[in-house]
């Protein structure tokens, strides 16, 4: 009896047929198919954006130095900033509302302000923003303009205290619209993120009247995160010298700035 209930106990589990065996192979490779595609999906995908925010993190203000956590949405009037070099002429900071689509916003370095401008051939604005797009008073936009650029790359913003001797470029005619080459790629482009980030060069701006200003781009987004809200940093001469300092004996002294793989380049 013992016996019995002993190899009854001890009996072999049944036997799969072969269909179903097949069946359980399969689930079991779709069940690794799909979690060898999960770990790539977050490879490729999910890992690269914390990567980048973490650099963002790092590299954000509030790691480094006290200050404000975005531009505001007030604009028009700038706001002066001291400068380093007590004979340097008074830095300046404005957030230029351009993020209507299709009007262009007009800014003026002489009134340091937005300004409004019906007639686009007059010289009372030097600098036109729309979204991204930013373009000067003068050459193909406006015949009657002299504005210009130069690209001096990045370099510290107070070390240049002249214009240097180099060739403005003007506004050129495309397709369908003028634009500035200088200005075509002043910022950074995202293609996980799709977000713009200003670089960081300094640009020489000769006006539509003939006098010159130094100008970085620092951010291009709201303080409520929407996109066109243009914060521009800029030193204006007006009295018509090349020298950005007080007593007008500017030299230009550039010092390289250091810098790291953007996950944007690539």
């Amino acid at each position: 009896m013992n016996d019995s209930f002993d190899s009854s106990s001890k009996s072999p589990p049944p036997q799969l047929s072969p269909e179903e065996q097949k069946k359980r192979k399969l689930w079991k490779n779709l069940f690794i198919l799909n979690l060898c595609i999960t770990i790539l999906l977050i490879g490729v995908y999910w890992l690269p954006i914390k990567v980048y925010q973490m650099g963002g993190f790092l590299d954000s203000p509030s790691m480094k130095e006290k200050q404000t956590d975005g531009p505001s949405r007030n604009f028009g009037g700038a706001q002066s900033v001291a400068g380093v070099n007590p004979n340097l002429l008074p830095t300046s900071t404005i957030v230029i509302d351009a993020t209507n689509e299709e009007e262009w916003t007009y800014f003026d370095f002489s009134r340091g302000e937005q300004v409004k401008i019906h007639d686009e051939s007059s010289l009372e604005w030097d600098l036109a923003f729309r979204r991204g797009k930013i373009i000067t008073n003068g050459g193909a936009t406006n015949k009657f303009g002299k504005a210009g650029l130069i690209d001096l790359g990045e370099v510290s913003f107070d070390a240049v205290e002249s214009v240097p001797l180099k060739d403005f470029i003007s506004d050129q005619s495309t397709r369908t619209q003028t634009e500035n080459p200088v200005l075509a790629q002043w910022y950074k482009y995202n293609y996980i993120t799709h977000k713009l980030t200003a670089r960081k060069n300094i640009y020489i701006m000769r006006t539509s009247d003939g006098k010159f200003a130094k100008v970085q781009f620092l951010s291009f987004y709201c303080a409520d995160k929407q996109p066109g809200c243009i914060q521009m940093k800029y030193v204006y001469q007006d009295e018509g010298t090349k020298s950005f300092l007080k007593d007008n004996s500017g030299s230009f002294m550039p010092t390289t700035v250091a810098t790291s793989p953007d996950i944007s380049d690539s």
